[in-house]
């Protein structure tokens, strides 16, 4: 293993282990704030939601961009072995963990504030499921990329990266505009 191998996995653990300390003090707060049910919960709850949403938003537009930079990047090159360790951290540090605590809260929030009920509620879940799906996409290709088995093209990489977008306007005007109430 080279020096700047050791370097980046030690960084990346040290990354990681502060990614969950951060989940474990957000999941112990809301445990005890919704143990004890305080009138300023749903706010914040909502506060938490949208912090997370956006941070995941973020990785979902930045990860398709990365994977134009690689695709067209020379197999086992530094610019390519660079592109595999920042795609993982995306995907290990901040995408999964913002993606889960956004569902988490935002179940929570669907349940608490409109018992699910809205036909509005059911399409914003139906576009946050996409961009699961669509996340769920991307982590397996940051695999594919670190074997060494893209299959895209770059163009085909800025072609996706408008999936995120499109169901991202879907979830704000259900949200915003409410139709179907």
């Amino acid at each position: 293993m080279s020096v700047d191998k050791a370097t980046s996995q030690s960084e990346g653990g040290k990354a990681r282990s502060k990614a969950y300390f951060s989940i474990a003090v957000v999941v112990f707060i809301a445990a005890l704030a919704w143990w004890m049910d305080p009138p300023w919960l749903y706010e914040w709850l909502k506060v938490l939601h949208v912090i997370a949403v956006i941070s995941w938003m973020v990785g979902l537009f930045y990860l398709p961009r990365l994977f134009v930079y690689h695709a067209d990047a020379e197999a086992g090159g530094e610019p390519a072995t660079t592109f595999v360790v920042m795609e993982q951290r995306l995907v290990k540090v901040i995408m999964a963990p913002a993606m889960m605590v956004s569902w988490t809260v935002g179940l929570w929030l669907a349940w608490s504030g409109f018992g699910f009920y809205g036909t509005w509620l059911w399409i914003k879940i139906a576009g946050v499921v996409g961009l699961t799906v669509f996340h769920v996409f991307l982590s397996r290709s940051a695999r594919r990329f670190a074997a060494g088995e893209n299959r895209m093209t770059a163009r085909q990489w800025r072609m996706a990266n408008e999936v995120p977008t499109l169901l991202m306007i879907l979830v704000v005007i259900m949200v915003i505009i409410k139709p179907f109430s």
